[in-house]
């Protein structure tokens, strides 16, 4: 049952999150008991008859909680790499425990602007007067939006995101985890970029950006259910603890209208040599 069912009657529409989806081949949840939302993204289908490799990327929400005794399936992953998306405050309440023989490599997205919604998730449910002051009529789905276009025209993300790329790359630094705070947001654009640049369709893209929804919203379940229970608004709660079609496509317009698309991105954002982007494209995928 939908976290947000008892509020239903009263405002149906906040617990609907878009258009029913054609089902496509998305990433494969990985069972973790103290790592929210893994999943590997091996097996995800792209152009010319090809997938993505299989456990050589993840995605995840954050490790603050990870326990090798207990996830004993993560540990045997192999990871060698986890790259941590989050801001340095994110970073300093909840930091990674990282797998036994993995680096840590920081990618801070939301660096220039780190009061954006994503990294405040967890206070915005915490307090419900001040999500109401911030995000209340209708400004919560349209705070988020605009965070995407930010990750995708902001100088600093664009770092953020080259240097994630550039450490993708780097077959010694595979398999290779990277995330965020749930796994939703920052970690769904980079997982955009890499299904495009190995040939997935956006189609495909929009698939598993919104195939997380199910592991956020048990993972946040708790949190939600207390914010209702102290007033909050049952619309507010959906949008910020959702993966949203219009999210995804704020990004992506930003992306066609700044640059016309992922080549420009790639080349003029990201200044990535082209070399860099043909290896991972090779790199990554598989016959299908």
């Amino acid at each position: 049952m939908s976290i947000f069912a008892r509020r239903a009657t009263l405002i149906p529409t906040c617990i609907l999150s878009g258009k029913r989806q054609f089902i496509v081949q998305t990433a494969r949840a990985v069972p973790a008991s103290t790592v929210v939302n893994l999943r590997d993204l091996g097996g995800i289908a792209l152009g010319r008859h090809r997938r993505l490799k299989q456990g050589i990327l993840l995605r995840s929400g954050q490790l603050s909680d990870f326990d090798a005794e207990h996830d004993m399936a993560v540990a045997a992953l192999g990871i060698r790499t986890v790259v941590d998306l989050r801001t340095a405050e994110e970073r300093q309440w909840a930091p990674d425990r990282l797998p036994t023989g993995a680096r840590l490599f920081v990618a801070d997205v939301l660096g220039d602007n780190p009061g954006v919604a994503p990294a405040r998730l967890r206070a915005l449910l915490s307090d419900p007067e001040g999500a109401a002051a911030l995000l209340g009529g209708g400004k919560a789905e349209e705070l988020f939006a605009q965070t995407y276009r930010k990750m995708v025209l902001a100088p600093g993300a664009a770092a953020a995101y080259r240097a994630f790329l550039d450490t993708v790359a780097d077959p010694r630094a595979r398999p290779l985890l990277f995330h965020c705070a749930t796994g939703k947001d920052r970690t769904g654009w980079a997982t955009a970029l890499l299904l495009m640049m190995a040939g997935a369709s956006r189609e495909v893209v929009r698939a598993e950006f919104l195939a997380v929804n199910r592991a956020v919203r048990a993972a946040y379940g708790p949190a939600v259910r207390r914010f209702l229970d102290e007033g909050g608004d049952p619309c507010i709660a959906s949008a910020v603890i959702e993966a949203r079609p219009r999210y995804l496509e704020a990004a992506l317009d930003a992306m066609d209208e700044r640059w016309g698309g992922l080549d420009g991105y790639l080349s003029k954002a990201l200044r990535l040599p082209p070399a860099v982007a043909a290896q991972l494209s090779a790199d990554l995928a598989v016959p299908a």
